[in-house]
């Protein structure tokens, strides 16, 4: 890190990404998390070793998830001793788990840990409303069967009515792909500039699957290797035929299926440690963690409720006397496409980086082929708490790869957040 001693990537590990009600719908978070964290014990060769954490999240979790990470962590052939927490910031949370990992180790407190996460929308936490719930209650607490059944008294049908975990942001009570659209007009993003970068995103993540690339990356599950999401033969035209998905009705709308990412389950995970232990546990540091932000906007009174990257990618850069064109790779989350253009355009605006970031010019452009190489959310799908650690390793074999070099990891979050981070090697 920045500040303390280096932090190193040593790889990550994760299942495919599924669409939802799919290959995962029974599983759940704590299966997906076994078979991943298992898979990266495997990998390391970590069977029976104590760790000094592991953090992993889940966005949408039972109650019965309380500490997600230790259930997983027992059952993933760790030690027993290895202590586990389970953390959520909405779509930051993989990122924010291996910086929760990273920060220990950059201080001396823990050697190596392990950072992550799991989503699920298709087995969702479904309950009873708040009437029903008081009623049930009511009655667990009652001393006497007269009182038990007291406390059912006025009960209606209406209140068997189930309610289902929400989608909108609680301040505002829009979606965030209606959030997304308000972006997209502010910002005069067009249909087709999303559908070209949706479909350069399928492309590119297929022919990194046909040249081998994630052969240590993904893991197969339940009958699984590849992301289903991923369509390697969609085209702008074929995206061109599908109708907003969000604004319907003013005839602007031009978010749709094909360039938003769709709800999806999955888990993934991120070895991280001190030099020291890497190189006496003979495993090779593909890449080290220099820097991590997180920042925030106040989309209640305007702003863009995805623009928060843009914020926190300018205060790191500044802090580390960087340019926004000091990079050779740059992994930003595509929750959907328009969000990835708005960034990019907010970027490039005199205005914006003037009044916004307090900055005397624009941060400037980026080499569009240095954007997510290898295809990123839109093409391998968005379990919340698992992109993160799924960007890292993919961006970690990137920079191996190539044998030096820096890359920028840029990640929105719902409630106006943005995580981002700084690797190099």
């Amino acid at each position: 890190m920045l500040q303390g001693r280096p932090v190193a990537v040593l790889g990550g590990v994760r299942i495919p990404f599924c669409r939802q009600n799919t290959a995962y719908s029974d599983v759940g978070n704590l299966g997906m998390s076994v078979r991943t964290l298992g898979a990266l014990v495997e990998k390391f060769g970590l069977h029976g070793q104590q760790l000094g954490e592991v953090a992993m999240g889940a966005v949408i979790k039972h109650s019965s998830d309380w500490n997600l990470a230790r259930e997983a962590t027992l059952s993933s052939g760790l030690s027993p001793l290895t202590p586990g927490i389970t953390l959520q910031r909405a779509c930051g949370t993989g990122l924010d788990s291996i910086i929760t990992i990273a920060n220990k180790i950059a201080v001396g407190q823990i050697e190596v840990g392990i950072g992550g996460g799991s989503d699920t929308t298709s087995d969702v936490p479904i309950v009873y409303g708040k009437a029903l719930r008081q009623r049930l209650l009511a009655a667990a607490a009652a001393k006497s069967t007269r009182d038990k059944i007291a406390a059912f008294k006025g009960f209606s049908l209406r209140e068997l009515k189930p309610d289902f975990p929400g989608v909108a942001e609680p301040r505002t009570g829009k979606s965030m792909g209606d959030h997304c659209e308000d972006m997209a007009k502010q910002w005069n993003i067009s249909r087709d500039s999303q559908d070209e970068l949706a479909a350069a995103s399928h492309h590119k993540l297929a022919a990194a699957y046909e040249r081998g690339f994630f052969e240590d990356l993904v893991v197969s599950f339940r009958g699984v290797s590849r992301d289903n999401i991923l369509r390697p033969d969609t085209s702008i035209e074929k995206l061109a035929t599908l109708k907003p998905a969000f604004d319907r009705t003013s005839g602007r709308g031009t978010l749709t299926a094909g360039n938003s990412t769709p709800l999806t389950d999955g888990a993934s995970a991120c070895l991280v440690a001190s030099e020291d232990w890497a190189s006496a546990h003979g495993h090779e540091v593909l890449c080290r963690i220099r820097d991590a932000h997180v920042s925030a906007v106040d989309f209640v009174h305007g702003e863009g409720l995805l623009m928060a990257p843009t914020v926190a990618v300018s205060e790191m850069l500044k802090r580390n006397s960087l340019a926004l064109q000091d990079f050779d790779i740059y992994e930003i989350h595509e929750a959907f496409a328009a969000q990835v253009l708005c960034t990019l355009r907010a970027w490039e605006s005199e205005d914006y980086c003037r009044t916004r970031l307090d900055l005397d010019a624009p941060l400037g452009r980026i080499d569009p082929a240095r954007i997510n190489p290898l295809g990123s959310s839109l093409a391998a799908g968005h379990p919340f708490a698992a992109t993160g650690a799924r960007i890292v390793a993919t961006a970690a074999k990137q920079l191996a790869e190539r044998g030096s070099g820096r890359c920028l990891v840029s990640i929105c979050t719902a409630g106006g957040m943005g995580v981002v981070a700084i690797l190099e090697r």
